[in-house]
């Protein structure tokens, strides 16, 4: 249900876990979250009100259908800085590490105007980021839930 919120958190450069990984109809699912919440010492974010009050301090309601109103309720109570740092891909959530130039000639869909542009490279996903004037908006939005 936060799938959105955990990409920008990842452009916002936080290590965000997504619980898609996990086996849909699992009776235990919210035991599991908890649990490895715990284990990885980590806050779940979570849309399920029973989930979030089983989890204590360890789980924070998120309520709210807009990611930047969700991102604001975040920087209110001082969980998260509203900056774009994008160092983790937002699909793995691997560090992202400079791209070579070899990567960035192999991406089909990396701008032909390279000139004053960092490149970035996810190694597991092997997906090209650069900030581009899709990352200056998405910056604009971030700074504006202040």
């Amino acid at each position: 249900m936060l799938g959105t919120l955990c990409r920008y958190l990842r452009f916002m450069g936080y290590d965000a876990e997504s619980a898609h990984s996990m086996n849909e109809g699992n009776p235990r699912e919210d035991t599991l979250l908890l649990r490895s919440a715990e284990r990885e010492d980590r806050i779940l974010l979570t849309r399920d009100r029973e989930l979030a009050g089983r989890g204590g301090a360890r789980a924070v309601l998120v309520s709210g259908d807009d990611v930047l109103d969700q991102i604001a309720v975040l920087v209110e109570q001082g969980l998260v800085e509203p900056e774009l740092r994008m160092n983790r891909c937002s699909l793995c959530n691997a560090l992202l590490r400079p791209a070579h130039e070899n990567e960035i000639i192999s991406a089909p869909y990396a701008p032909k105007n390279r000139r004053d542009i960092s490149f970035f490279w996810c190694r597991n996903c092997r997906k090209l980021y650069w900030i581009g004037s899709h990352c200056e908006d998405l910056k604009k939005r971030i700074k504006g839930i202040l």
